[in-house]
């Protein structure tokens, strides 16, 4: 069923697209839209599960809430290995070595495999003492440890499936892995409300919301599977050349782990940034958790736009052409950058009304207003750091972003965020106006170090 599915559904929107000739604009737009849809559905399925989960009482849904910021330690892991992978395979793609494509495409899955086995096996153990961590009360820490340990048992699917999608992106494919996110996605939607709630099986409460989680991932990564087995993308796994090489696995971690450290401080920013608003009082901590989920809306396209860039500057440096990969990230930041325009006066002439869709709260909907209204001049300068950042490391070029990241979150950010709203009085102004800064320099740092282009002498 699922072979005819791959070869009825998917393989005929596959185009076997050369990213090395022809129009800039089709190519990023042909990369782009398929994984802004991608970040759509990502979206998606996290939002139905915290839907049903929802419907349990708050306790089930702490838990989960709790439960994610485990999994962001996943993300930032998954996050470094695609990037190696992207990185590597769009490069032997550009350079029409298909063979060595296809060994790292082999490298990835063994790598991610070897990976989620350490990860769900020390995971399942810890759990408990992981909630405990994280400040879960007893009850909390019963259906946290039960939703997590099946999560954790089944981590190799969500490593499996991702990483697939890395592999195929790389290689200038990004229907596909949007079609198997979407499939997943819809399983989701459907085993939710069964498993959660008992409707023709037995009734698994928060384990359900868990176990309908690793049946989704684990039917999208054998569908991904099949497609790399029998070569109906661009990319071709055979199964006879099975063996470990420790050689590209030593180059997608060198690549890997920058990215990987980039997102763990990013991770832990905003936990220390959390505090600091914190400290000003329930309404500022929800109208901040208002403005974050109004912001990563805005980030959709950038995500999309940002993979694109990779996958093109990747390609074409394969092919030795330097140039139209440097043109490449430009067009792409152009293109972001003509979004956040709009975005930009959007929010700041709708402030209250965005901020009221989900909170009525009069105090709530005024400090949120203050946030949009002065954070959302950052959009105009995100494009450069977003974009120009992820296009170096599909260069394999991951240090530079890793370091002004750091600089411009931990060395600039979080002190301009205290020192501007504790010591000089600024109050909660005072970290917007230190989110915006950051986000300048950031913007400005990026676009710096890839104009000088030592990126281009990259070698992966």
């Amino acid at each position: 069923m699922i072979k005819n599915f791959i070869k009825n559904k998917i393989e005929p929107y596959v185009i076997k697209r050369d990213l090395t000739t022809g129009s800039l604009s089709k190519n990023i737009w042909y990369l782009a839209l398929p994984m802004i849809t991608g970040h759509i559905l990502q979206v998606t399925f996290n939002l139905v599960d915290m839907f049903w989960v929802g419907r349990l009482g708050p306790v089930a849904l702490a838990a989960v809430a709790m439960s994610g910021v485990v999994m962001m330690i996943l993300i930032t892991l998954i996050v470094g290995i695609n990037i190696g992978t992207l990185a590597l395979v769009s490069r032997f793609v550009g350079a029409q070595d298909r063979d060595s494509a296809e060994d790292v495409a082999m490298q990835s899955l063994i790598l991610g495999f070897l990976v989620a086995a350490v990860l769900g096996l020390i995971g399942y153990m810890l759990t408990p003492a992981m909630l405990k961590l994280l400040g879960a009360r007893p009850d909390v820490l019963s259906s946290g440890s039960e939703y997590l340990r099946i999560i954790f048992s089944g981590v190799a699917f969500v490593f499996f499936m991702f990483t697939i999608s890395a592999i195929l992106r790389g290689a200038g494919d990004p229907v596909t892995p949007t079609v198997i996110l979407a499939i997943s996605t819809v399983i989701n939607i459907i085993l939710d409300p069964l498993l959660i709630f008992g409707i023709g099986v037995p009734r698994m409460g928060i384990a359900g919301a868990a176990l309908a989680t690793v049946i989704s991932f684990c039917i999208g990564g054998i569908i991904g599977f099949e497609v790399l087995l029998k070569g109906r993308s661009h990319i071709h796994l055979k199964l006879n050349k099975f063996k470990i090489d420790f050689e590209i696995i030593r180059r997608i971690v060198k690549i890997g782990i920058p990215a990987s450290a980039q997102m763990t401080m990013r991770g832990f920013m905003g936990a220390v940034l959390m505090t600091i608003v914190a400290s000003f009082g329930t309404f500022a901590i929800a109208a901040y958790g208002v403005g974050l989920r109004l912001t990563m809306i805005v980030m959709m396209p950038g995500f999309g736009f940002a993979m694109a860039a990779a996958t093109m500057v990747g390609q074409n440096l394969g092919a030795g052409e330097p140039k139209r990969a440097e043109k490449s990230a430009w067009l792409a930041t152009a293109y972001y950058f003509i979004f956040m325009v709009i975005f930009t006066a959007v929010f700041i002439i709708f402030a209250p009304t965005l901020i009221s869709i989900f909170n009525k709260t009069p105090q709530v909907i005024k400090l949120g207003t203050n946030f949009l209204r002065i954070t959302a001049w950052s959009f105009l300068f995100i494009p450069f750091g977003l974009i120009l950042g992820r296009a170096l490391m599909g260069a394999g070029d991951t240090i530079p972003p890793m370091v002004i990241t750091g600089i411009s979150l931990w060395l600039f950010q979080i002190p301009a965020a205290y020192i501007l709203s504790k010591p000089m009085g600024f109050g909660l102004p005072g970290v917007w106006y230190a989110i915006l800064s950051a986000s300048m320099l950031q913007a400005a740092a990026s676009a710096s170090w890839f104009s000088l282009g030592l990126w281009k002498r990259k070698r992966v």
